[in-house]
């Protein structure tokens, strides 16, 4: 989400990587904001300070600024050497990205680090960036099981405590939330009761509640933590339209819009082509 009712979305499709449209959420209507650059342009999130939007990118190891306004590049990074886009194979999948007042943070799902940018006066984007270390279950795929079989990915959505003191980070094939203070890096299990969020993809925090896009489960859950965030129990699971609309499936992001939520679904195999779908909160 862009500022008021502007949203951004990216491409990985083959024919256009990289891709950025920029719409309207209540009319609809979008245009081309980024060209096709021939990288993936995953998960992104935009900073009002600056009007920057900030953009993962997938197998090709890079996070990129853009001006949210003129789709002009800010800054550049290569956090990995650039690697096969198969999940399997990959070497480095730069997959999402948080932004806080100090600092950017980008997932990879495929090896245990998380990468920090970090941000001066108006949102400004440092030149360097920081490689911080996961522990090493965030290199390994987890036991996530169902049809269809769970990719193995590893961490991939993200989201940050108002404060910025702390990250909530999903390890998809884990099923697992995570809690990462930003200030020693410690990294604790958020206890869901015996819930898991299996295939979690795209995080969404609003106050206590975080919605889990579960991206091939076909669901968003609902988990109402309490205030230290480092618990909470599953309250919700939306499903539909994804169960049942096959032109509607595989939630991969999330964001909120007044008193409604809205997912980017990702198909990835016909009939199901991409939609951002709007669902109540």
């Amino acid at each position: 989400m862009g500022n008021g009712h502007t949203f951004y979305v990216g491409s990985l499709a083959p024919a256009t990587p990289g891709q950025i449209l920029v719409g309207d959420l209540r009319t609809g209507n979008f245009s081309q904001l980024v060209a096709p650059t021939g990288r993936p342009a995953l998960g992104m999130k935009h900073d009002p300070r600056g009007d920057l939007l900030f953009v993962a990118g997938g197998a090709s190891g890079t996070g990129v600024v853009y001006d949210a306004s003129s789709g002009d590049q800010v800054a550049f990074y290569q956090f990995q050497p650039p690697s096969p886009p198969a999940p399997a194979t990959a070497t480095t999948f730069i997959n999402d990205v948080v932004v806080t007042r100090e600092a950017a943070y980008f997932t990879d799902s495929s090896v245990a680090f998380l990468y920090r940018v970090a941000l001066g006066p108006r949102g400004k984007p440092s030149e360097q960036f920081e490689q911080i270390q996961l522990p090493a279950n965030f290199g390994a795929t987890g036991g996530c099981v169902g049809p269809p079989p769970v990719p193995p990915v590893k961490a991939n959505g993200i989201v940050a405590a108002p404060s910025g003191r702390h990250l909530i980070l999903g390890h998809l094939s884990e099923g697992q939330l995570y809690w990462i203070n930003t200030a020693t890096y410690t990294v604790l299990p958020i206890d869901l009761g015996g819930g898991d969020v299996c295939s979690a993809d795209g995080l969404l925090l609003d106050g206590n509640t975080l919605y889990v896009a579960q991206n091939f489960k076909n669901k968003i859950t609902v988990v109402e933590l309490l205030p230290d965030h480092l618990s909470g129990v599953i309250t919700d699971k939306i499903t539909e339209p994804f169960a049942s609309n096959p032109a509607t499936k595989v939630p991969t992001t999330l964001a909120g819009f007044g008193a409604s939520l809205y997912a980017v679904t990702a198909g990835f195999a016909p009939p199901a082509p991409d939609f951002i779908v709007r669902l109540p909160k």
